[in-house]
């Protein structure tokens, strides 16, 4: 593929992502399966440039602002190559031929802009924070709440790629045996400091081409979902629920720290989502497994269910606000009221998935959210609602279920990219009270 067409591609892509209302990496998945003519490096390319530009958005907006342009696709392209690659408006010109796969030509316009943007730099100090830290300026009050001072850190964190984690599975191999199979395969894993079952690995690769995965003794998930699978607990021979589990990542986890005995429901509304994972379990050899699909967080069969599940673990639907650094485009797709809507589901899922723990056995509710709307907010109401749950603190479920000292002093645990080098994780513990007598 030509450089020239590489940038019309990249233009292209923009275009389908800003049209359509899907994540960014299914129309970019959608986009490139319709192009096979895109090779391997090609398609590297186009991505990388792709997730740069989302990840700059708001800047590449406001300088474009600046400069009394609009905010195109291929105008924040054009930007880009000068400011990020230092490209020169000569070099740039050239690349741009028409035709049927380049872009249009410079004209006179994109001149003035080249020429503008010569010498600028990404940060601007009249930006506003949000703007730099590329996040939706009616969520600043929410994660200055939570981050304070901290505030430009954290989203700074969440600018930035983030690293591979890979989850070993302990039911296949150890994290020693694991790690020697990716260094097999020319791959340099890294033990993750926190999860004693996780490997980093310095770069995005094709996993799924190496044996290691194919053979199910690692599975990708980042190191604070981990986390969060061991901090439920779950023991041998026990009755668990994975209440909303979509594609089975952490089922994976907790039928791995289950050892393949017990039971473990994983439930999920999505059929679609729920077909995806049975493969991921066949990889993995767990068969301990039975998926059921629920019409909705309050299914008839929840109420029969009441009172059997030892543990029961709810990673809820949420805003995502802690994986901005894999989904930068689902910021701009946030909206209040699509807020309002989330946290008012979280809370039904609550009130219906409490009713399956047994008396004793615990609640854990999870966000990949780091927001307190969906975080705190959330489980003190339902607590408040529930005098029959009472709090586990974080440290007392870390000991037990870790060992290692807790990188949170609780009662919550909450992560964040800058201060764990996680996605932003959120986790409540809960214990059902025994009956008193």
């Amino acid at each position: 593929m030509t450089p020239e067409g590489r940038l019309a591609s990249i233009v292209e892509l923009l275009e389908e992502i800003d049209r359509q209302s899907r994540p960014a990496d299914l129309v970019a998945g959608s986009y490139l399966k319709a192009r096979r003519y895109i090779g391997a490096k090609d398609r590297r390319a186009i991505s990388d440039r792709v997730w740069g530009i989302l990840r700059r958005r708001s800047r590449l907006d406001w300088l474009l602002e600046s400069f009394r342009t609009r905010s195109t696709p291929r105008n924040r392209l054009l930007i880009d190559l000068m400011i990020t690659d230092r490209m020169a408006p000569e070099d740039i010109s050239p690349l741009c031929t028409g035709g049927a796969r380049g872009l249009e030509p410079i004209s006179a316009n994109d001149w003035a802009l080249l020429q503008q943007a010569k010498g600028r730099d990404m940060f601007h100090h009249a930006m506003p924070a949000w703007v730099r830290g590329e996040y939706p300026e009616w969520l600043e009050p929410k994660l200055s709440a939570v981050y304070g001072e901290r505030l430009a850190t954290e989203m700074g964190a969440l600018r930035d790629e983030a690293p591979v984690d890979l989850r070993v599975n302990t039911l296949k191999a150890d994290r020693e045996t694991a790690r020697a199979a990716l260094a097999f395969a020319g791959l340099v894993a890294q033990p993750t400091p926190l999860s004693p079952l996780g490997l980093r690995l310095p770069a995005r690769v094709a996993l799924t081409a190496q044996d290691v995965f194919r053979d199910g003794l690692v599975d990708v998930q980042d190191e604070g979902s981990q986390l969060l699978a061991l901090l439920v607990g779950a023991k041998p021979g026990e009755v668990v629920m994975d209440f909303c589990a979509g594609a089975g990542g952490k089922t994976l986890a907790l039928a791995a720290c289950m050892e393949n005995k017990g039971r473990l429901v994983a439930c999920d509304v999505n059929e679609r989502r729920a077909e995806r994972a049975n493969l991921r379990l066949r990889r993995a050899g767990v068969h301990n497994v039975t998926r059921r699909l629920l019409e909705s967080e309050t299914d008839k069969w929840i109420k029969r269910q009441a009172g059997t599940f030892d543990r029961v673990l709810i990673d809820a639907p949420c805003s995502g606000t802690g994986t901005w650094r894999r989904n930068p485009d689902s910021k701009w797709r946030m909206t209040p009221e699509g807020l309002e809507e989330l946290v008012a589901l979280q809370g039904r899922i609550l009130d219906s998935a409490a009713r399956l723990v047994r008396p004793g056995g615990r609640l854990v509710y999870a966000t990949c959210s780091l927001l307190p709307d969906e975080d705190e907010t959330r489980v003190e109401t339902f607590l408040a609602a529930h005098p029959d749950f009472e709090l586990v603190p974080v440290t007392e479920a870390w000991a037990e279920t870790i060992g290692t000292d807790c990188p949170v002093a609780g009662p919550y645990l909450r992560l964040s990219p800058a201060s764990h080098n996680t996605d932003g994780f959120f986790a409540a513990i809960m214990r059902r009270k025994q009956p008193t007598a």
